[in-house]
């Protein structure tokens, strides 16, 4: 068994161009309580963009090979592992308690081998796909948990979701419909527009051309303070930036806006004001648990849910994957077979 493998490795924080696919990189050795998995299928996310370009207060170890979402068949299993056998198909947790997660802190999902912590597994079922399990974690997980675990939608609620075309975005709009929600999304281009039409969206809206805000209030009503008139029930928004106090304007009385991101700014400019005004609920969602992920599985197992995959790329083409993801080319995901 050949002891190197082929891996997308950064080596100092930059630009997409500080990535490189080393066709000889050390392949990782089992250890105790750990398993090796060959991968079948990784994803990108956001998240990898600023592990790329670096982030404030978090030091990533160098070199580290980037990826946090992947599926794989485990190939190799440590001391102490018990209930995983070889030939097992898994879709991994990329949180590993006490460390960090993978494709951050430690080695991730773009290579074509990755040591991985045995409480990290998820067992797939036979007819999920790789390329579906790998897509899953980050993205659908975190909608999952903000929507389903935090119970904050309910059937007939007017959704309205910024960034509608990502693998958040995807997912918000897929799992509000499958709750029997009025989904508003909204995003950027005539193409995205009519595929998220067809995901089941009942509104879409072009936010570079028209105020998602006042297209709102002109669809619904102004939401009044007296009464629960006017407005969306929920505003989906994990981009921050100049979308947030457009955001509150929006929103009916008592209605929620959910956050689990800011990936066009953390510190926007906030209107207090609309806030107690209108009785809003700020509420916020971080990460996934392996029950998300078991359950989305389900979902796919059942036919409810298919991930949005918009393209599906080689270990090689990998940066050029990651630069769709960075500048909003994509519908969904992104995902590498290596």
């Amino acid at each position: 068994m050949s002891k190197t493998m082929k891996a997308l490795v950064l080596r100092e924080h930059g630009d997409l161009d500080q990535l490189s696919v080393v066709p000889d990189y050390p392949r990782p050795k089992v250890k105790p309580g750990h398993v090796v998995i060959r991968v079948g299928a990784s994803s990108f996310n956001y998240h990898d963009v600023f592990t790329v370009k670096g982030m404030p207060g978090i030091k990533v170890p160098m070199p580290v090979i980037i990826g946090l979402d992947m599926a794989g068949e485990i190939v190799e299993i440590g001391d102490g592992v018990d209930g995983w056998s070889t030939g097992d198909r898994v879709l991994v947790n990329p949180l590993c308690p006490g460390v960090g997660l993978m494709g951050e802190m430690l080695d991730g999902g773009m290579a074509e081998y990755c040591v991985v912590s045995a409480g990290q597994l998820i067992r797939m079922p036979s007819d999920v796909s790789y390329v579906d399990a790998a897509s899953l974690p980050v993205a659908y997980g975190t909608a999952h948990r903000m929507l389903v675990t935090h119970k904050t939608i309910k059937k007939g609620d007017k959704v309205l979701v910024l960034g509608a075309s990502g693998g958040v975005g995807t997912g918000c709009v897929m799992l509000a419909k499958e709750m029997g929600c009025e989904v508003i999304a909204c995003a950027g281009s005539q193409d995205k527009l009519d595929r998220l039409k067809e995901l089941g969206a009942d509104h879409v809206v072009n936010y570079r051309e028209e105020d998602f805000s006042k297209w709102a209030i002109a669809q619904f009503g102004k939401p009044q303070r007296r009464n629960y008139e006017g407005g969306v029930d929920v505003l989906i928004n994990f981009t921050g930036g100049d979308t947030w106090v457009p955001s509150l304007k929006c929103v009916k009385r008592g209605g929620s806006i959910l956050t689990c991101g800011a990936t066009a700014g953390h510190d926007p400019k906030e209107d207090l004001r609309y806030i107690w005004s209108f009785e809003l609920k700020i509420i916020g969602s971080n990460s996934f648990y392996d029950d998300n992920l078991s359950a989305l599985m389900d979902m796919i197992q059942e036919g409810t849910l298919k991930p949005v995959v918009d393209k599906v790329v080689p270990l090689e083409e990998a940066a050029e994957g990651l630069r769709l993801i960075r500048d909003r080319e994509v519908m969904g995901k992104v995902v590498v077979t290596p």
